[in-house]
């Protein structure tokens, strides 16, 4: 997807609903933003100075309506020019500041049999076709119907280890615990127009196109967004113990390019029912798309935030949470039987009618720019400004 199609998908999707970001401004730092009638306006203040604070008002959407702030420009102008190499005076960052950053794994039948297929051939792409015809004739490629925990998911599970084809991945996909683990680290997360990291020891690697929930510290959902979720597909498949660094890595995490609040226009059903888009557009020519389809998952919203938050675990500034996806692309790049993975300068899109569109450039992760600015910059910029 072109910048400018991004620009007007997302100028079209934030005509009604509630929406709030992030912006940097020279000389001051990171802003609250909402969006009125096309305008990016600063609501920062004393009693909303992160956005952690106001996704933990009695109303966020409420509450960033009601809010006085200054316009900073139009919404396709600032949008423009964060995707710019040049840097602008006002650019959009990650819509999400002090809220821990975890991930649900293996939410969808179609993502649980590709994270089997990675652990049985343990990284090399080459033998992945292979492994699929294998898996799938033993048990099949639509389990949507298939309750995980249930009865019948325990009996499948009885069965496949009778087989010999049980997996640590089948375990999370279709037994009684969900797989939720930490995405990112608090402040690391890119937004719109930014690049987005692959570590340079992966080979086999895709995008992960996401619905992303936005929980506050009392385990409400407020709102939703789009995530890449980047995977490095060789990595996790030599060791699940490699999560952190197949997962954990610069800029390896994007959101954005804004939430949208639950209101009367948008909520929970909306995010039941969503379609994340994919396009991959490469600078050798290649162009994929694809998506996800939130009907499809396995473990509903409402059971993964249950499992992240709750008497056992607490996150007193909140969290967002990535959903998992269908999206696992089997479409060879190079070389027959090669399989899809990334090339630097790939120019990724996660869209969705009602949110907008999230584009990133794909770099090496120690080519992306470093991640600098953390939470103890944030209260100091804060401090400093008078808001804390």
């Amino acid at each position: 997807m072109k910048i400018a199609d991004a620009i007007r998908l997302t100028e079209d999707a934030t005509r009604q609903g509630t929406f709030a970001g992030r912006a940097w401004r020279d000389g001051v730092g990171p802003c609250v933003v909402t969006l009125r009638k096309g305008r990016v306006i600063d609501i920062t203040s004393r009693t909303l100075p992160t956005m952690r604070d106001l996704c933990e008002a009695d109303e966020p959407a409420a509450a960033a309506s009601a809010a006085e702030g200054t316009d900073l420009g139009g919404l396709a102008d600032i949008l423009a020019a964060t995707a710019s190499p040049t840097l602008s005076p006002v650019r959009l960052l990650a819509p999400i500041d002090l809220q821990s950053i975890k991930a649900a794994g293996v939410t969808f039948a179609v993502s649980m049999l590709e994270r089997v297929i990675e652990e049985k051939a343990r990284g090399n792409p080459a033998l992945a076709d292979g492994i699929r015809h294998d898996i799938t004739r033993l048990i099949g490629d639509d389990l949507s119907k298939l309750v995980p925990g249930s009865d019948e998911a325990m009996a499948l599970k009885q069965a496949l280890i009778a087989k010999g084809a049980w997996s640590q991945y089948l375990e999370v996909g279709i037994g009684p615990d969900a797989e939720i683990f930490t995405k990112s680290q608090v402040m690391s997360a890119v937004g719109f127009g930014a690049d987005v990291g692959i570590h340079p020891v992966s080979h086999w690697n895709n995008p992960e196109p996401e619905c992303v929930l936005v929980v506050n510290s009392k385990g409400a959902i407020v709102a939703a967004t789009l995530g890449n979720d980047v995977n490095l597909r060789d990595v996790e498949g030599r060791s699940a113990l490699l999560l952190g660094k197949a997962k954990d890595n610069n800029a390896s995490c994007a959101l954005g390019p804004f939430i949208r609040l639950f209101d009367a226009s948008y909520g929970l059903d909306d995010v039941n029912r969503m379609d994340v888009a994919l396009e991959v557009q490469g600078p050798d020519g290649f162009h994929l798309t694809g998506g996800s389809s939130m009907s499809r998952i396995s473990r509903p919203p409402l059971k993964l935030v249950a499992g992240t938050i709750g008497a056992h675990h607490q996150y007193p500034d909140g969290f967002v949470l990535f959903c998992g996806t269908v999206f696992a692309p089997t479409q060879d790049r190079d070389a027959p039987g090669s399989g899809f993975t990334h090339k630097h300068g790939d120019v990724v899109s996660v869209s969705n009618p009602r949110l907008g569109a999230l584009v990133n450039t794909v770099r090496s992760t120690d080519a992306c720019p470093p991640w600098q600015f953390g939470v103890s910059h944030l209260m100091r910029n804060l401090a400093g400004r008078g808001l804390l």
